[in-house]
């Protein structure tokens, strides 16, 4: 606050008057994302071979799957980075520069064999594999952390704390 406002008695804005920052990695703010690279990807679903639009929108499926696991626990870190990598990302570079290319190129096979839309089908492949070891990963954490309080609700209701 300036000077001069202090001479006049202005107040100080009151923190709580100002609107908490959004955290971009809350499951609110990655399925947003995940629901905008939905739209982005339906939007340009002419220009997509079939098979590629119906990987994509596996892709985001598998996506919401995992954002969707933070109701039982919160994503840990691991998680949240794959989700925001693919969504802000790999996928949307993917798909821009094969949009990109002229359409008459896209089928023609380039120097390592493949042509572009063998390519994009690779590449999102890649990213559907990567999202769903993630989510493989976040189930297992959630298994893994009912096997851990089974073991303790075990020890404390069937066991003294006096037992060796």
């Amino acid at each position: 606050m300036s000077w001069l406002a202090r001479l006049r008695g202005d107040d100080e804005p009151d923190e709580r008057d100002q609107a908490p920052e959004p955290d971009e990695d809350s499951p609110e703010a990655l399925q947003a994302a995940v629901d905008e690279l939905v739209r982005f990807v339906n939007a340009r679903a002419g220009a997509l071979p079939p098979a590629a639009l119906a990987n994509a929108r596996a892709l985001t499926d598998t996506l919401t799957e995992v954002v969707d696991s933070a109701q039982v626990r919160p994503l840990d870190v691991y998680a949240v980075i794959s989700v925001r990598g693919v969504v802000g990302d790999y996928l949307p570079t993917t798909l821009k520069g094969y949009l990109a290319l002229d359409p008459e190129v896209r089928d023609v096979p380039r120097a390592g064999g493949h042509s572009p839309t063998e390519s994009l089908m690779m590449q999102i492949d890649s990213l559907q594999t990567s999202v769903q070891a993630t989510l493989v990963a976040t189930r297992e954490q959630d298994a893994d952390a009912l096997m851990t309080q089974g073991r303790f609700l075990q020890t404390k209701f069937n066991r003294s704390d006096l037992d060796l």
